[in-house]
Protein backbone atom coordinates (compact mmCIF):
# COMPACT_ATOMS: atom_id res chain seq x y z
CA UNK A 1 0.00 0.00 0.00
CA UNK A 2 2.90 2.34 0.71
CA UNK A 3 4.43 2.14 -2.75
CA UNK A 4 1.32 3.39 -4.64
CA UNK A 5 0.99 6.15 -2.04
CA UNK A 6 4.64 7.22 -2.49
CA UNK A 7 4.25 7.08 -6.26
CA UNK A 8 1.15 9.28 -6.07
CA UNK A 9 2.95 11.68 -3.75
CA UNK A 10 5.89 11.87 -6.12
CA UNK A 11 3.63 12.61 -9.08
CA UNK A 12 1.76 15.25 -7.08
CA UNK A 13 5.01 16.94 -6.06
CA UNK A 14 6.20 16.82 -9.65
CA UNK A 15 3.03 18.50 -10.85
CA UNK A 16 3.29 21.08 -8.10
CA UNK A 17 6.93 21.75 -8.97
CA UNK A 18 6.08 22.14 -12.65
CA UNK A 19 3.26 24.54 -11.82
CA UNK A 20 5.59 26.51 -9.57
CA UNK A 21 8.23 26.68 -12.29
CA UNK A 22 5.67 27.94 -14.79
CA UNK A 23 4.40 30.47 -12.28
CA UNK A 24 7.94 31.76 -11.74
CA UNK A 25 8.45 32.44 -15.45
CA UNK A 26 9.50 36.03 -16.25
CA UNK A 27 7.19 37.54 -18.85
CA UNK A 28 8.19 40.53 -20.98
CA UNK A 29 5.67 42.34 -23.17
CA UNK A 30 7.37 43.92 -26.18
CA UNK A 31 5.49 46.56 -28.16
CA UNK A 32 7.13 47.63 -31.46
CA UNK A 33 6.14 49.59 -34.56
CA UNK A 34 6.82 46.83 -37.06
CA UNK A 35 4.39 48.27 -39.62
CA UNK A 36 3.29 51.79 -40.51
CA UNK A 37 5.52 54.86 -40.98
CA UNK A 38 8.01 53.71 -38.32
CA UNK A 39 8.40 50.16 -39.67
CA UNK A 40 12.04 50.67 -40.67
CA UNK A 41 12.75 51.32 -36.99
CA UNK A 42 10.48 48.68 -35.48
CA UNK A 43 11.46 45.73 -37.68
CA UNK A 44 15.10 45.57 -36.50
CA UNK A 45 13.83 45.89 -32.92
CA UNK A 46 11.48 42.97 -33.45
CA UNK A 47 14.30 40.99 -35.05
CA UNK A 48 16.56 41.71 -32.09
CA UNK A 49 14.08 40.24 -29.60
CA UNK A 50 14.81 36.85 -31.18
CA UNK A 51 18.47 37.26 -30.17
CA UNK A 52 17.73 37.94 -26.51
CA UNK A 53 18.43 35.32 -23.84
CA UNK A 54 15.61 32.90 -23.10
CA UNK A 55 17.01 32.23 -19.64
CA UNK A 56 18.58 34.62 -17.13
CA UNK A 57 19.74 33.69 -13.64
CA UNK A 58 18.06 30.30 -13.98
CA UNK A 59 14.66 31.77 -14.86
CA UNK A 60 12.86 31.24 -18.16
CA UNK A 61 12.22 34.50 -20.04
CA UNK A 62 9.16 34.67 -22.31
CA UNK A 63 8.86 37.57 -24.76
CA UNK A 64 5.37 38.43 -25.98
CA UNK A 65 5.73 40.66 -29.06
CA UNK A 66 2.94 42.83 -30.48
CA UNK A 67 2.93 45.35 -33.33
CA UNK A 68 1.35 48.75 -32.69
CA UNK A 69 1.50 49.69 -36.42
CA UNK A 70 3.05 53.08 -35.49
CA UNK A 71 -0.32 54.01 -33.93
CA UNK A 72 -0.66 55.55 -30.48
CA UNK A 73 -4.06 54.04 -29.69
CA UNK A 74 -2.86 50.55 -30.61
CA UNK A 75 0.25 51.01 -28.46
CA UNK A 76 -1.95 51.73 -25.44
CA UNK A 77 -4.23 48.79 -26.27
CA UNK A 78 -1.25 46.43 -26.54
CA UNK A 79 0.17 47.65 -23.24
CA UNK A 80 -3.12 47.05 -21.45
CA UNK A 81 -3.25 43.54 -22.90
CA UNK A 82 0.26 42.78 -21.65
CA UNK A 83 -0.74 43.82 -18.14
CA UNK A 84 -4.31 42.56 -17.78
CA UNK A 85 -4.19 39.38 -19.87
CA UNK A 86 -0.53 38.30 -19.98
CA UNK A 87 0.45 39.42 -16.48
CA UNK A 88 3.88 40.63 -17.65
CA UNK A 89 6.65 41.66 -15.28
CA UNK A 90 8.17 44.18 -17.69
CA UNK A 91 7.05 46.16 -20.74
CA UNK A 92 9.52 47.06 -23.52
CA UNK A 93 8.85 49.65 -26.24
CA UNK A 94 7.45 51.33 -28.07
CA UNK A 95 9.55 52.26 -31.06
CA UNK A 96 8.53 55.91 -31.37
CA UNK A 97 8.13 58.79 -28.94
CA UNK A 98 4.36 59.48 -29.21
CA UNK A 99 3.51 55.84 -28.56
CA UNK A 100 5.95 55.55 -25.66
CA UNK A 101 4.56 58.70 -24.04
CA UNK A 102 1.02 57.30 -24.36
CA UNK A 103 2.07 54.05 -22.66
CA UNK A 104 3.40 55.76 -19.53
CA UNK A 105 0.01 56.26 -17.87
CA UNK A 106 -0.83 52.58 -18.34
CA UNK A 107 2.33 51.13 -16.82
CA UNK A 108 2.40 53.69 -14.01
CA UNK A 109 -1.18 52.89 -13.01
CA UNK A 110 -0.43 49.16 -13.00
CA UNK A 111 3.01 49.62 -11.40
CA UNK A 112 4.81 47.66 -14.07
CA UNK A 113 8.32 48.79 -15.11
CA UNK A 114 8.87 49.82 -18.74
CA UNK A 115 11.96 50.26 -20.93
CA UNK A 116 11.26 52.42 -23.98
CA UNK A 117 13.07 52.15 -27.32
CA UNK A 118 12.20 55.79 -28.20
CA UNK A 119 14.46 58.81 -27.93
CA UNK A 120 12.71 61.83 -26.40
CA UNK A 121 13.97 62.87 -22.97
CA UNK A 122 10.32 63.59 -22.10
CA UNK A 123 9.81 59.84 -21.74
CA UNK A 124 11.97 59.74 -18.61
CA UNK A 125 12.24 63.37 -17.51
CA UNK A 126 11.43 64.49 -14.95
CA UNK A 127 11.38 61.32 -12.86
CA UNK A 128 7.98 62.03 -11.34
CA UNK A 129 5.38 59.64 -9.91
CA UNK A 130 4.60 58.22 -13.36
CA UNK A 131 8.09 58.17 -14.86
CA UNK A 132 9.25 56.46 -11.69
CA UNK A 133 8.32 53.26 -13.57
CA UNK A 134 9.87 54.18 -16.92
CA UNK A 135 13.38 53.79 -18.35
CA UNK A 136 14.75 54.09 -21.89
CA UNK A 137 17.78 53.09 -23.92
CA UNK A 138 18.16 55.65 -26.79
CA UNK A 139 20.32 58.71 -26.25
CA UNK A 140 18.49 61.87 -25.21
CA UNK A 141 17.70 64.50 -27.81
CA UNK A 142 19.72 66.98 -25.75
CA UNK A 143 22.86 64.84 -25.97
CA UNK A 144 22.50 64.52 -29.73
CA UNK A 145 21.58 68.19 -30.14
CA UNK A 146 24.83 69.10 -28.42
CA UNK A 147 26.81 66.95 -30.86
CA UNK A 148 25.10 68.60 -33.85
CA UNK A 149 25.59 72.14 -32.55
CA UNK A 150 29.25 71.49 -31.79
CA UNK A 151 29.76 70.25 -35.35
CA UNK A 152 27.88 73.23 -36.79
CA UNK A 153 29.93 75.73 -34.81
CA UNK A 154 33.19 74.03 -35.75
CA UNK A 155 32.07 74.17 -39.41
CA UNK A 156 31.38 77.91 -39.33
CA UNK A 157 27.59 77.73 -39.33
CA UNK A 158 25.90 80.91 -38.04
CA UNK A 159 22.25 80.52 -39.08
CA UNK A 160 20.04 77.41 -39.04
CA UNK A 161 16.72 76.30 -40.46
CA UNK A 162 14.64 73.60 -38.75
CA UNK A 163 12.00 71.21 -40.06
CA UNK A 164 10.65 68.39 -37.91
CA UNK A 165 7.71 66.06 -37.34
CA UNK A 166 4.52 67.72 -36.15
CA UNK A 167 4.42 65.50 -33.07
CA UNK A 168 6.26 64.93 -29.79
CA UNK A 169 9.44 63.86 -31.58
CA UNK A 170 9.73 67.04 -33.63
CA UNK A 171 8.69 69.32 -30.78
CA UNK A 172 11.11 67.68 -28.36
CA UNK A 173 13.93 68.07 -30.83
CA UNK A 174 13.16 71.73 -31.48
CA UNK A 175 13.07 72.48 -27.77
CA UNK A 176 16.38 70.78 -27.08
CA UNK A 177 18.16 71.95 -30.21
CA UNK A 178 17.04 75.57 -29.82
CA UNK A 179 18.30 75.66 -26.22
CA UNK A 180 21.74 74.36 -27.17
CA UNK A 181 21.87 76.53 -30.31
CA UNK A 182 21.06 79.67 -28.35
CA UNK A 183 23.81 78.90 -25.84
CA UNK A 184 26.30 78.63 -28.71
CA UNK A 185 24.93 81.73 -30.48
CA UNK A 186 23.47 79.93 -33.47
CA UNK A 187 20.44 81.75 -34.84
CA UNK A 188 17.39 79.72 -35.95
CA UNK A 189 15.86 81.75 -38.79
CA UNK A 190 13.21 79.28 -40.06
CA UNK A 191 11.07 76.69 -38.28
CA UNK A 192 8.73 74.28 -40.08
CA UNK A 193 6.73 71.08 -39.36
CA UNK A 194 5.30 68.16 -41.34
CA UNK A 195 3.43 64.91 -40.62
CA UNK A 196 5.00 61.46 -40.79
CA UNK A 197 2.48 60.41 -43.43
CA UNK A 198 2.81 63.51 -45.65
CA UNK A 199 3.68 62.96 -49.31
CA UNK A 200 4.81 66.54 -49.98
CA UNK A 201 6.67 69.21 -48.01
CA UNK A 202 7.20 71.63 -50.88
CA UNK A 203 5.62 74.58 -49.07
CA UNK A 204 7.75 74.15 -45.99
CA UNK A 205 10.93 73.62 -47.97
CA UNK A 206 10.36 76.73 -50.11
CA UNK A 207 10.19 78.79 -46.91
CA UNK A 208 13.44 77.22 -45.69
CA UNK A 209 15.22 77.83 -48.99
CA UNK A 210 13.98 81.44 -49.09
CA UNK A 211 15.40 82.03 -45.60
CA UNK A 212 18.75 80.68 -46.89
CA UNK A 213 20.29 79.46 -43.61
CA UNK A 214 23.86 78.15 -43.48
CA UNK A 215 22.54 74.74 -42.39
CA UNK A 216 19.22 72.92 -41.95
CA UNK A 217 18.35 70.30 -39.33
CA UNK A 218 15.70 67.74 -40.24
CA UNK A 219 14.15 66.30 -37.05
CA UNK A 220 12.45 63.18 -38.36
CA UNK A 221 12.93 59.45 -38.00
CA UNK A 222 12.90 56.47 -40.30
CA UNK A 223 12.09 56.74 -43.99
CA UNK A 224 9.68 59.72 -43.59
CA UNK A 225 12.77 61.83 -42.79
CA UNK A 226 13.91 61.37 -46.39
CA UNK A 227 11.06 63.50 -47.79
CA UNK A 228 12.35 66.96 -46.73
CA UNK A 229 15.90 65.86 -47.52
CA UNK A 230 15.02 64.99 -51.12
CA UNK A 231 12.86 68.10 -51.52
CA UNK A 232 15.65 70.36 -50.31
CA UNK A 233 17.94 68.89 -52.94
CA UNK A 234 15.27 69.27 -55.62
CA UNK A 235 14.85 72.94 -54.74
CA UNK A 236 18.56 73.61 -54.98
CA UNK A 237 19.51 74.14 -51.35
CA UNK A 238 23.31 74.08 -51.11
CA UNK A 239 23.97 74.55 -47.41
CA UNK A 240 24.84 71.83 -44.90
CA UNK A 241 22.07 69.39 -43.99
CA UNK A 242 21.88 67.51 -40.69
CA UNK A 243 19.59 64.68 -39.63
CA UNK A 244 18.95 63.18 -36.18
CA UNK A 245 19.86 59.71 -34.95
CA UNK A 246 16.30 58.76 -35.89
CA UNK A 247 17.45 57.94 -39.45
CA UNK A 248 20.36 55.65 -38.63
CA UNK A 249 19.31 52.57 -40.60
CA UNK A 250 19.91 51.19 -44.07
CA UNK A 251 16.29 51.58 -45.16
CA UNK A 252 16.69 55.35 -44.86
CA UNK A 253 19.80 55.16 -47.04
CA UNK A 254 17.88 53.16 -49.64
CA UNK A 255 14.90 55.51 -49.78
CA UNK A 256 16.93 58.72 -49.67
CA UNK A 257 19.56 57.53 -52.16
CA UNK A 258 21.98 60.05 -53.66
CA UNK A 259 20.06 62.96 -52.13
CA UNK A 260 21.53 62.06 -48.73
CA UNK A 261 25.14 62.20 -49.85
CA UNK A 262 27.24 64.34 -47.52
CA UNK A 263 24.74 64.88 -44.70
CA UNK A 264 25.79 64.70 -41.06
CA UNK A 265 24.07 63.12 -38.07
CA UNK A 266 24.84 62.03 -34.52
CA UNK A 267 24.47 58.31 -33.84
CA UNK A 268 25.17 55.61 -31.32
CA UNK A 269 28.63 54.02 -31.68
CA UNK A 270 27.05 50.76 -32.89
CA UNK A 271 26.32 52.31 -36.30
CA UNK A 272 30.03 52.54 -37.11
CA UNK A 273 31.36 50.02 -34.59
CA UNK A 274 33.95 48.50 -36.92
CA UNK A 275 35.36 51.96 -37.73
CA UNK A 276 35.84 53.00 -34.12
CA UNK A 277 39.38 53.14 -32.72
CA UNK A 278 40.39 50.08 -30.72
CA UNK A 279 40.39 52.04 -27.46
CA UNK A 280 36.86 53.40 -27.84
CA UNK A 281 35.01 52.46 -24.61
CA UNK A 282 31.94 51.13 -26.44
CA UNK A 283 33.59 49.32 -29.36
CA UNK A 284 33.69 45.85 -27.79
CA UNK A 285 30.07 45.87 -26.56
CA UNK A 286 28.84 47.41 -29.81
CA UNK A 287 30.62 44.75 -31.85
CA UNK A 288 28.99 42.04 -29.72
CA UNK A 289 25.60 43.18 -30.98
CA UNK A 290 26.74 43.70 -34.57
CA UNK A 291 28.11 40.18 -34.75
CA UNK A 292 25.03 38.64 -33.12
CA UNK A 293 22.61 40.46 -35.44
CA UNK A 294 24.55 40.03 -38.67
CA UNK A 295 25.17 36.35 -38.04
CA UNK A 296 21.40 35.85 -38.20
CA UNK A 297 20.23 38.55 -40.62
CA UNK A 298 23.23 39.10 -42.90
CA UNK A 299 26.23 41.36 -43.33
CA UNK A 300 25.38 45.05 -43.19
CA UNK A 301 21.88 44.47 -41.81
CA UNK A 302 22.47 46.00 -38.38
CA UNK A 303 20.88 49.33 -37.39
CA UNK A 304 20.94 51.53 -34.33
CA UNK A 305 17.26 50.83 -33.61
CA UNK A 306 17.76 47.14 -33.05
CA UNK A 307 20.58 48.19 -30.74
CA UNK A 308 18.09 50.01 -28.51
CA UNK A 309 16.16 46.77 -28.05
CA UNK A 310 19.41 44.87 -27.43
CA UNK A 311 20.37 47.33 -24.71
CA UNK A 312 16.98 46.87 -23.04
CA UNK A 313 17.84 43.17 -22.89
CA UNK A 314 21.21 44.01 -21.35
CA UNK A 315 19.50 46.07 -18.67
CA UNK A 316 17.09 43.23 -17.91
CA UNK A 317 19.96 40.75 -17.63
CA UNK A 318 21.76 43.05 -15.18
CA UNK A 319 18.72 43.84 -13.04
CA UNK A 320 16.98 40.46 -12.91
CA UNK A 321 19.38 38.64 -10.54
CA UNK A 322 18.94 41.40 -7.96
CA UNK A 323 15.15 41.43 -8.30
CA UNK A 324 14.98 37.65 -7.86
CA UNK A 325 16.62 37.99 -4.45
CA UNK A 326 13.55 39.85 -3.21
CA UNK A 327 10.48 38.31 -4.88
CA UNK A 328 9.11 35.78 -7.32
CA UNK A 329 8.17 36.68 -10.91
CA UNK A 330 4.49 37.26 -11.59
CA UNK A 331 3.93 39.21 -8.37
CA UNK A 332 3.56 42.93 -7.62
CA UNK A 333 6.52 42.63 -5.26
CA UNK A 334 8.71 41.35 -8.07
CA UNK A 335 7.79 44.23 -10.36
CA UNK A 336 8.75 46.69 -7.65
CA UNK A 337 12.03 44.83 -7.10
CA UNK A 338 12.75 44.79 -10.83
CA UNK A 339 12.07 48.52 -11.10
CA UNK A 340 14.41 49.18 -8.18
CA UNK A 341 17.10 46.97 -9.68
CA UNK A 342 16.87 48.74 -13.06
CA UNK A 343 17.29 52.08 -11.32
CA UNK A 344 20.52 50.90 -9.73
CA UNK A 345 22.33 49.18 -12.63
CA UNK A 346 25.95 50.28 -12.99
CA UNK A 347 28.49 49.97 -15.81
CA UNK A 348 26.24 47.93 -18.09
CA UNK A 349 27.96 47.86 -21.48
CA UNK A 350 25.51 47.94 -24.39
CA UNK A 351 25.49 48.51 -28.12
CA UNK A 352 25.10 52.26 -27.66
CA UNK A 353 27.00 53.07 -24.50
CA UNK A 354 27.66 52.37 -20.84
CA UNK A 355 24.54 52.56 -18.64
CA UNK A 356 24.65 53.94 -15.10
CA UNK A 357 21.10 54.53 -13.84
CA UNK A 358 20.07 56.48 -10.74
CA UNK A 359 16.90 57.74 -9.10
CA UNK A 360 17.22 60.98 -11.09
CA UNK A 361 18.48 59.47 -14.35
CA UNK A 362 16.45 56.70 -16.02
CA UNK A 363 18.64 56.72 -19.15
CA UNK A 364 22.10 56.52 -17.65
CA UNK A 365 24.15 57.27 -20.76
CA UNK A 366 26.93 59.84 -21.05
CA UNK A 367 28.83 61.32 -23.98
CA UNK A 368 30.47 57.96 -24.72
CA UNK A 369 27.12 57.06 -26.28
CA UNK A 370 27.39 59.35 -29.29
CA UNK A 371 29.56 59.84 -32.37
CA UNK A 372 29.21 62.03 -35.45
CA UNK A 373 28.62 60.26 -38.76
CA UNK A 374 28.53 61.39 -42.39
CA UNK A 375 26.89 59.64 -45.32
CA UNK A 376 29.57 59.02 -47.94
CA UNK A 377 29.05 56.93 -51.07
CA UNK A 378 25.80 55.60 -49.65
CA UNK A 379 27.34 54.33 -46.39
CA UNK A 380 27.91 55.52 -42.82
CA UNK A 381 31.34 57.01 -42.15
CA UNK A 382 32.71 57.77 -38.69
CA UNK A 383 33.70 61.44 -38.30
CA UNK A 384 36.75 61.62 -36.06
Amino acid sequence: MKKPFLKSLTVALGVAFAAGAAWAEVKVGVNVSATGPAASLGIPEKNTIELMPKEIAGEQITYIVLDDASDTTTAVKNTRKFITEDNVDLVMGSTITPNSLAMIDVVAEAKVPMISFAASNRIVEPVDAKRYWVFKTPQNDHQMSTAIVEHMVDSGVKTVGFIGFADAYGEGWFQNFSEVAEARRLKIIANERYNRTDTSVTGQVLKLVQANPDAILIAGSGTPAALPQKTLKERGYRGKIYQTHGVANNEFLRVCGKDCEGIFLPAGPVLVAEQLPADHPVKASAMEYVQAYESKYGKGSVSTFGGHAWDAGKLLAAALPEALKKAKPGTPEFRVALRDALENVKDVAGAHGIFNMSKDDHLGLDQRARVMVQIQNGTWKYVK
